[in-house]
């Protein structure tokens, strides 16, 4: 073989991998947009024990074509508090079994019908109109262009196997450490344990490995697969880095102990694997499963130490924050791990913080309008201006993510999220407007009746209320409050119009100064204003998805 036809294939082997990254990535892209919001949910809801999670995390996992991505998203609900350690742990092995999927499909060499795939997808995606279709062509789009890639690195490594220099210096390719040590150098460099596994099975199906050797480099793969959590972690908490490490340590022991197995029962092990696969590359995609799920039937019944062992690694807390008080975010920005998967949910969480604090400040603000507190005053000040800083902050943030790849029902709910912070500041603003209202009555010395006190107390009392509701309805997606929603709204209303009158009457009877009546009265609409911002956030999310399905907003 002379230098040009070796140049040429070295080139075609490189557009091949080139190919085969860029539909694994578009692949796994496309279904993430699709059905991320899907699987997400799915993981909340069913990772409340480690069995469960490790079940999710193989289905999950399996179906995005990504450990990494699958690790990314544990870290980001570690994060945000709706998952613990204990339960990531079982989605992070469950995830290393799902991510043998890639290497299976890859040895059922799907190439020659790879064009005939991708004409399909491209033809979906030219023709229809509906979004969700258009991101299900372009998983199919990225399939035909992996398979494709796939049959240029056959193509070409088939040519290889002409080359002597090259068939020697892979088949001096015995020492188990250096195979182990290459495996997880490519896969770091890649970050990709899949496509390593890949390449590997074609080398195989080539017979420019041994099976053996083939065997020591997947378990390189499996260290290597720990390098993009582990940077992705460097930044994050000290739950992101936990979280990281349980991914290491469970694929740095697992890899241990079949290294082990495999230097004092190579043969058998061979033959066993051998037995069940009519070719090299079945052999190799197969044992990639064999691994991994002799590690998680090994391991998991110690998921709770390796737990513990991730912990030592990162002790201690987080500096403490008093998230109250200092202007700070807590769930998004910088000591996060970014992932658009659950960027939306990371902003709901900050949201629901945001909403917690202007309530509180509200009934702050109630208070000192009654006891003409000084210190209540200027603390609802002070939190008012952290509120504005988290209205700035988090909408900078939709912005952001509004320029990345979100699953698509993500995007349908991103307007409704600018809304809302924008309501949550205005309840905010009226917290601060009651504060005026009491340090005018310090400064005039205006007295409020007690009657006028008990009226602002019970419509106080109701506002709380539907503010607790719509909270419920829009963080947690609770539709069993919607009733609660409307039917205090309209009590609200109505309570606003009885006060009103009544204020009237006392002024009519000489009972109350203008001053206090203006102040009343300001005040009981003010919170009916509150309650009006409270309805919008529990039916923001709700409207927001009736309008992206061309269906009427409803307006409450």
């Amino acid at each position: 073989m002379n230098a040009e036809e070796l140049t040429n294939m070295i080139v075609s082997m490189a557009g091949g991998l080139g190919l085969f990254l860029f539909g694994m990535s578009l692949m796994s892209e496309s279904i993430e947009k699709v059905a991320g919001a899907k699987l997400r949910r799915i993981l909340e809801i069913f990772t409340t024990n480690r069995f469960m999670g490790m079940i999710v995390g193989i289905v999950f996992t399996g179906i995005i074509q990504s450990s990494s991505a699958c690790t990314a998203m544990v870290v980001s609900f570690v994060n945000a508090g709706l998952m613990n350690l204990y339960q990531a742990a079982g989605v992070i092995f469950g995830a290393n079994i799902g991510t043998t999927v890639t290497p299976l499909l890859v040895s059922f060499n799907l190439s020659e019908i790879a064009p005939v795939i991708l004409l399909a997808g491209v033809l979906v995606a030219m023709f229809c109109s509906r979004q969700n279709i258009k991101q299900g062509a372009q998983v199919i789009i990225g399939f035909g262009i992996l398979f494709l890639g796939l049959k240029s690195m056959s193509t070409a490594m088939a040519g290889l196997r002409e080359v002597p220099e090259v068939v020697d210096l892979l088949g001096s390719l015995t020492n188990p450490f250096l195979a182990t040590l290459t495996g997880m150098l490519l896969t770091s460099i890649i970050q990709s344990s899949s496509v390593t596994v890949s390449i590997v099975l074609l080398m195989a199906n080539q017979d420019l490995l041994t099976l053996p050797i083939c065997l020591y480099i997947i378990l390189g793969c499996n260290i290597g697969a720990c390098t993009t959590a582990l940077l992705a972690s460097l930044s994050g908490k000290k739950d992101a880095k936990r979280a990281a490490l349980i991914h290491f340590w469970f694929n740095v022991i697992g890899t241990a102990l079949i290294y082990v197995v495999l230097l004092v029962a190579m043969e058998p092990v061979v033959r066993m694997i051998q037995a069940i696969s009519p070719n090299n590359g079945h052999f190799v995609a197969n044992a990639h499963i064999m691994i991994k799920v002799f590690q998680v039937i090994v391991l998991f019944p110690f998921s709770g130490l390796i737990v513990k062992l991730a912990t030592a690694c990162v002790p201690g807390e987080d500096k403490g924050v008093n998230y109250r008080e200092h202007y700070q975010l807590k769930y998004i920005g910088e000591k996060v791990v970014f992932n658009p998967a659950t960027a939306v949910v990371e902003v709901i969480k900050e949201l629901e913080r945001m909403a917690d604090l202007a309530n509180e400040n509200l009934n702050r603000a109630m208070n000192a309008l009654v006891t003409l507190d000084e210190e209540d005053i200027e603390e609802v000040y002070e939190v008012e201006k952290n509120i504005n800083f988290l209205n700035h902050s988090i909408t900078d943030y939709l912005v952001k993510i509004n320029q990345t790849t979100l699953p698509i029902e993500d995007l349908k709910s991103l307007g409704a999220l600018f809304h809302v912070v924008n309501d949550i500041e205005r309840i905010g603003d009226h917290a601060e407007n009651v504060a005026d209202a009491a340090r005018q009555r310090i400064e005039t010395n205006t007295n409020i009746s007690k009657e006028a006190q008990r009226e602002l107390g019970e419509m106080l009392d109701m506002v709380n209320k539907i503010i607790q509701y719509a909270i419920a309805m829009f963080a947690h997606s609770d539709d069993s409050k919607m009733q609660d929603v409307i039917w205090l709204e309209d009590r609200v209303d109505e309570k606003e119009r009885e006060l009103q009158m009544k204020h009237v009457e006392r002024l009519t009877r000489g009972e109350c100064s203008p001053e206090a009546g203006m102040i009343f009265s300001d005040v009981v609409s003010g919170l009916e204003r509150v309650s009006d911002h409270a309805t919008n956030i529990a039916f923001a999310i709700i409207n927001a998805e009736k309008e992206a399905d061309g269906e009427l907003e409803v307006n409450v």
